[in-house]
């Protein structure tokens, strides 16, 4: 079942990239999540490479967080322990 979620989390964040128009996330780049996929969807710990890339995406997490295909992910407790783990504040969209 975490496999599943992990296969479609990958290519809800493919879309979206691929959906964007050019240069509208030039700052916002979902991809660069998929290395925390597992501390998100397990509850997994944050590798180092999960957590400079959450520092890097920071400012991007509301506009996340709002996406009807990332929300659910980006909302969830384990993303929350992520942050967390990370030593970065969560946000309040």
């Amino acid at each position: 079942m975490a496999m599943r979620k992990e296969v479609l989390l990958a290519a809800m964040m493919l879309a979206l990239l691929v959906a964007a128009p050019g240069g509208a996330l030039a700052a916002c780049e979902v991809g660069q999540l998929t290395v925390c996929m597992p501390a998100i969807t397990t509850g997994a710990k944050p590798s180092g490479a999960c957590c400079a890339n959450l520092r890097a995406q920071q400012a991007c997490f509301c506009q996340y967080a709002k996406d009807p295909s990332l929300g659910a992910y980006i909302r969830s407790p384990h993303a929350r322990d992520t942050l967390v783990s990370c030593s970065l504040a969560v946000p309040h969209c």
